[in-house]
C-alpha cells in the first residue's frame, strides 16, 4: 500500500484531519460564516428560508486556497442546505442557486456530493478546548450546529473522538494485511496487538453516548436537519439545484448524513476478512463509499484489493486469540450501535413524514440489516 499521507490518514489522528479543521473562511467568504453560525438563531424563527434568500451568490474558486478552507466551505454550505431543505415544516423541491452553485463547485473540488457528509458532520467539526491537549471528550468543542445545545454537541463529539481512537488501528492496517499476505505471523501478531486495545477504546467511548444526549431529544432536535434526499418519503423525487448545468434541471438523490460514511469500520472489516452476505445494506454501504473523502475511500479499497483470507489468522493460537478479541470488540461495537438505533429511532413517536423510525437518515430500513450484519461479525470468530 502507499504511505497513510496519500490517503489522507494522518498516523496520529487516523481518518481526522491531520491539522485542526479551519473555523473562518476569507473575508469574501464571510456571508457564509455569518448565516452558518447564526443557525441555532433562525432555525428558532421558523423562517430560515426566507433569511437564507438574501445569502449573496458568492463564488469560492478565486478565495479559498488551502484544503482546510475548502473543507469548512463545504462544511458551512452543507449546513446551510440542509437548514434550507429541513428548517420549516414542509421540504421544498429545490435547493435555490445562491446555496447549490457554490455547494455544488466545493463538492467538486473535494469529490463528493453536495449533500452534508459524514466528513464535514464530524470529521472537520471540532476544535480543541485546549491548543495542545488531547483530541478527547474532554478537550473537545463543535464548530458548526443546527439548533445547537448539549444533545447536538455530545452526538457528533461522540463520533469524533471515536475516531481519534480509532487511529492507532487504522495505521496498523497496512501492515497486518502485509504481514498475513507474505504469511508472517509475528508482524501479523504485532499489528493486531496494536488494533485490540484501539477497538476496545472505541466501544468504551461508544457506552457514553446517553451521558449528554437523550433519546427523544436526539430523535426530535438533531436527526431531522441530516437526512438527505434519496429514499426520504418526504422526497421521493429529490431535489433540485437551482442553476446547476450539470443536473440539468433534474432532481437529484443524494443519501443522508450518517456514520456508515466513516471509514473505521470498512477498513477493518477489509483487513479482518470479515464478509457480509449479499443484502441491500451491503449495495447501500459500498455506495457510501462515494460520500467519503477520496483518499479514504482509496485506503478501503486498497485494503480489499488484498483480499484477506480470514483461515490465516488461525496460524497460531496467539494469532487466534488475538484475532477472536478484534472480532470481540467489532461485534460488541455492532450490538451497541443496533441498540441505540432502537432506543433513538425505532422507538420513537414518529410526528413527520420527513423523520421516519423505519429509515435511517441514509434512507435505508436499518434495523433488520444492522443485526445481520453483527451476526455475521460474531460469526468470523476462528473456534
Amino acid at each position: 500500500m502507499q504511505p497513510l499521507s496519500t490517503y489522507s490518514v494522518d498516523i496520529q489522528r487516523g481518518f481526522l484531519p491531520a491539522e485542526d479543521p479551519v473555523k473562518e473562511l476569507p473575508p469574501a467568504l464571510s456571508a457564509w460564516d455569518e448565516y452558518a453560525y447564526d443557525l441555532p438563531k433562525i432555525l428558532v424563527s421558523g423562517r430560515i428560508r426566507y433569511f437564507l434568500r438574501s445569502l449573496p451568490l458568492l463564488d469560492p474558486e478565486p478565495y479559498l486556497r488551502t484544503e482546510g478552507e475548502w473543507r469548512r466551505a463545504m462544511q458551512a454550505l452543507s449546513y446551510l442546505g440542509h437548514a434550507w431543505v429541513w428548517g420549516e415544516p414542509e421540504p421544498p423541491d429545490k435547493i435555490p442557486a445562491n446555496i447549490a452553485l457554490p455547494w455544488y463547485k466545493v463538492s467538486q473540488r473535494l469529490g463528493r456530493p453536495p449533500i452534508l457528509s459524514y466528513a464535514s458532520y464530524a470529521l472537520d467539526n471540532w476544535r480543541r478546548l485546549e491548543k495542545e491537549g488531547p483530541i478527547s471528550l474532554e478537550n473537545i468543542a463543535l464548530i458548526q450546529n443546527f439548533l445547537g445545545g448539549i444533545d447536538e454537541e455530545w452526538f457528533i463529539l461522540i463520533h469524533v473522538a471515536i475516531e481519534a481512537a480509532a487511529a492507532r488501528a487504522i495505521r496498523a492496517l497496512p501492515s497486518l494485511v502485509e504481514a498475513v499476505k507474505q504469511e508472517d505471523t509475528a508482524a501479523a501478531q504485532n499489528a493486531l496487538a496494536e488494533i485490540e486495545p484501539a477497538l476496545a477504546e472505541m466501544y468504551k467511548i461508544l457506552l457514553r453516548m446517553p451521558e449528554w444526549c437523550d433519546p427523544y431529544i436526539y430523535y426530535n432536535r438533531v436527526r431531522p436537519y441530516i437526512h438527505g434526499w434519496k429514499n426520504n418519503p418526504s422526497l421521493p423525487e429529490g431535489l433540485r439545484y437551482e442553476g446547476v448545468t450539470a443536473y440539468k434541471d433534474e432532481p437529484q438523490q443524494f443519501r443522508g448524513e450518517t456514520g456508515a460514511q466513516s471509514s473505521i469500520v470498512p477498513s477493518l472489516d477489509a483487513a479482518l476478512g470479515i464478509v457480509h452476505a449479499e443484502d441491500p445494506l451491503r449495495v447501500y454501504l459500498r455506495e457510501m463509499l462515494d460520500y467519503m473523502p477520496p483518499g479514504h475511500r482509496q485506503f478501503i479499497l486498497d485494503l480489499e484489493a488484498y483480499g484477506v483470507k480470514r483461515e490465516f489468522y488461525a496460524s497460531t493460537p496467539t494469532l487466534r486469540e488475538l484475532y477472536n478479541q478484534c472480532i470481540d470488540w467489532i461485534e460488541k461495537f455492532r450490538t451497541k450501535h443496533l441498540e441505540y438505533a432502537a432506543q433513538y429511532i425505532a422507538r420513537q413517536h414518529q410526528v413527520s413524514q420527513a423523520n421516519p423510525t423505519a429509515v435511517g437518515t441514509g434512507g435505508t430500513p436499518f434495523m433488520p440489516y444492522l443485526a445481520k450484519h453483527r451476526d455475521e461479525t460474531r460469526a468470523h470468530k476462528i473456534s
